[in-house]
């Protein structure tokens, strides 16, 4: 709230010369100077959430950081909130992911440290084989620009589809070359494709929504994302500015620490969760 106010100040003094660079430009400076009080951090439930916390509970105190995790269920509010700084950081993306963002809205968020790594499943409620999928069923899968391409990409890893050379970051059904299975696809948001079990053949869900639906990757998944070279990544980002605050470079170095890394190890030991560091 107090960056908030600061961005409205900036606007005001700086009338009509230069208005958006001369705003953007104070309020990068007011958010990097202001470094008192706790850590505010966004995060998605699970597992980014349960991190932070363990950071907190067992970390933190001794580190000389207090911090404060702020979750949030639906991850397309956590860059809103780190822009405006309504929170200080954020725990719940990739680079695909943000960069996308950034270009679609103006906006300057960056990476900090990247923490661990979620696979991608195919999951089913009604086969148990990605092979069993009958000609003309529907997979619903994540309805953003770049969990969408994932997606698609996992099914063409596991033969399902295939996709055509070259598809990037931002592939949609479009890009695909070869369905036999004449697969049809439901774009649903990502926090709901585990509720679609119920209503379509199988779907694309992202780490942490399936941890949070009690499916693991390891047990309950068809197929699931290649983790090797994987550029899918969770990291701690905050606004362009505040890389140097002296409370996010701690962050930073709990989060990569021996004990997260055994922490994530313990927890999720199914590998539905795996330390990128």
């Amino acid at each position: 709230m107090r960056n908030t106010a600061k961005f409205t100040t900036a606007v005001l003094a700086a009338g009509a010369l230069t208005l958006g660079l001369t705003a953007c430009g104070a309020d990068k400076a007011d958010s990097a100077s202001d470094t008192s009080g706790p850590l505010v951090v966004a995060a998605s439930p699970t597992p980014h959430a349960d991190i932070l916390n363990f950071v907190k509970d067992e970390l933190a105190k001794d580190a000389g950081l207090e911090l404060e995790v702020k979750e949030f269920s639906d991850y397309v509010l956590q860059n809103p909130a780190t822009e405006d700084g309504s929170v200080d950081a954020n725990y719940f993306q990739n680079q695909p992911y943000l960069d996308d963002y950034n270009k679609k809205n103006g906006t300057h968020i960056v990476p900090v440290v990247t923490v661990h790594l979620e696979p991608l499943g195919l999951y089913s409620n009604k086969v148990e084989n990605k092979d069993d999928l009958k000609n003309g069923a529907t997979v619903a899968v994540p309805n953003d620009t770049v969990n969408e391409a994932r997606a698609l990409k996992l099914l063409d890893s596991a033969g399902i589809i295939r996709l055509k050379d070259g598809a990037g970051t931002d592939a949609t059904p479009a890009d695909i070359t070869a369905n036999p299975k004449k697969l049809k696809f439901k774009e649903l948001e990502a926090a709901q494709t585990p509720r679609s079990l119920d209503d379509v053949d199988a779907a694309v869900i992202n780490g942490n929504y399936a941890l949070e639906a009690d499916l693991s990757p390891a047990d309950d998944a068809l197929a699931v994302e290649p983790a090797k070279d994987n550029p899918n990544g969770n990291f701690l980002a905050v606004k362009e500015g505040n890389e140097d605050d002296p409370r996010v470079k701690k962050l930073a170095g709990l989060l990569t620490s021996d004990e997260v890394r055994k922490f994530i190890q313990g927890k999720w030991s199914n590998g539905s969760v795996i330390p990128s560091f």
